[in-house]
């Protein structure tokens, strides 16, 4: 069994922010493989579900995101889940917009959401970061992530999401290559290929053999059969 762990923050207010992708990535999974409703539990909300033959749990935390840990800690003890069952999908600035990573183990990079898990589990379960890019600036970190996705980022999120949704089986039986796979098929569709001409060879009709140049013409027979 998994747990699938999305980082943001609840509420309308927040459901649109660059900080709440991990919320969209596990909602996309929820709505693309037919998991069970929404419920409430361990400080968080969560759905329950099939990928493959693996049993995963679907995990949203509503404690906000600088206190993820809280509810993260409270699922995995009532699954009796080691660490390494736990997936946490999150938003990462170091990455550009529309790429992924999957990542075990590691520091947190001042990431506030998985500051807290780290405080809570310990760091050696696995992310799957999902590129974000950066402002430019420190200062402005802030702004950045509390704020919704611009309608430009729209094709390329919605790319990604897709991605994570046709890879969440591999992800849940551990084969983060193909998982990785699917997310940039998406991204960088693969083009049809276009079959190779055939070439035919047409064969040259012979031309016809040109008539002997010592066979007499009908005319000079008529004129020999005269002088006879």
């Amino acid at each position: 069994m998994k747990l699938f762990t999305g980082l943001g923050n609840p509420g309308t207010d927040y459901a649109g922010h660059r900080h709440n992708v991990g919320f969209m990535a596990v909602d996309r999974i929820a709505a693309d493989h037919g998991f069970g409703p929404w419920k409430r539990g361990f400080k968080g909300l969560l759905s329950e579900g099939r990928l493959g033959g693996e049993k995963v749990v679907l995990f949203k935390p509503d404690t906000f995101m600088n206190a993820s840990g809280e509810a993260v800690q409270a699922a995995m003890a009532f699954y009796k889940l080691p660490i390494a069952d736990i997936v946490v999908f999150h938003d990462e600035l170091d990455l550009a917009p529309g790429k992924a990573r999957v990542k075990v183990g590691g520091g947190h990079a001042g990431h506030n959401g998985l500051r807290s898990i780290h405080g809570h589990i310990g760091d050696g379960y696995t992310r799957v970061r999902l590129g974000i890019g950066h402002p430019g600036h420190k200062d402005a970190v802030s702004a950045y992530v509390l704020h919704n996705f611009a309608k430009a980022d729209h094709d390329w999120l919605d790319a990604v999401l897709t991605g994570v949704s046709d890879g969440a089986q591999a992800l849940a039986e551990g084969d983060a290559a193909r998982f990785m796979n699917a997310v940039a098929l998406r991204l960088t569709p693969q083009r049809p290929k276009v079959p190779r001409p055939v070439t035919i060879e047409a064969k040259a009709t012979p031309a016809p053999e040109p008539a002997p140049t010592d066979a007499p013409s009908a005319l000079r027979r008529l004129v020999d059969r005269f002088r006879g």
